[in-house]
């Protein structure tokens, strides 16, 4: 379920056919197919970052499709499997940006807890099959949830990795938020202008600048 403070904040999206249905279609598809995440880690996000405490966004696609990956955060993968490719390149960065060494780790809970939300477009899909759940209208609510972001009193940092998360623009005030965008992290795409985008210190700078404190980001 998703937590009462985001369904108080969402509560008019909540009431509306197409979010009824998107229920439905992922309840069936899980009687037929494997889906990931589990259905108590689809709003994992919505859990470990609540509206008020949200100051960073990172936004991804869709969950991982393999198993055991995708535990409902944005390009993090629970202790004790494999690092992605993309989250590989995401630590290269890291390292580069802040030198900090890569973690052995793909949980990025602790950055979560902190107020980063990372939240995927899509928050379903079937083992094995990436994009299985896309234009089931996932993305109308996560379209939401970004423009309640964007609705916020306090300023909010949106980062948008890839041709696909920057149409996303479109849904933020930038006369009151920040946008920070580059190529997405994917191995198919680093390095035409991930690498080298230094977004970890862009982000603490913004927070700085905003008299917020910055992100620690490492895991230990």
């Amino acid at each position: 379920m998703l937590p009462d403070a985001w369904q108080t904040v969402l509560a008019d999206e909540l009431k509306k056919p197409y979010w009824k249905t998107l229920q439905d279609f992922v309840a069936a598809e899980r009687n037929e197919h494997e889906i990931y995440p589990p259905n108590d880690e689809v709003f994992t996000a919505f859990e470990l970052t609540p509206p008020e405490k949200v100051r960073v966004l990172i936004l991804g696609q869709d969950p991982y499709p393999n198993k055991g990956q995708g535990h409902g955060l944005s390009f993090s993968v629970k202790p004790g499997v494999a690092i992605p490719g993309s989250l590989r390149n995401m630590y290269k960065e890291l390292n580069d940006d802040l030198g900090i060494p890569p973690a052995k780790t793909g949980y990025l809970v602790p950055w979560a807890k902190q107020g980063v939300m990372m939240l995927n477009a899509v928050l379903t899909v079937r083992a094995g099959e990436a994009n299985s759940h896309k234009s089931q209208g996932w993305e109308v609510f996560t379209d939401t949830v970004i423009h309640a972001l964007s609705e916020k009193t306090d300023p909010v940092i949106f980062v948008l990795w890839g041709a696909y998360a920057q149409k996303k623009t479109k849904l933020i005030d930038t006369t009151r938020h920040a946008v920070i965008q580059s190529a997405h992290p994917s191995p198919l795409s680093a390095k035409n202008g991930f690498f080298g985008s230094k977004p970890y210190s862009k982000i603490n700078a913004q927070l700085t600048a905003w008299g917020q404190p910055e992100i620690d980001w490492r895991l230990g």
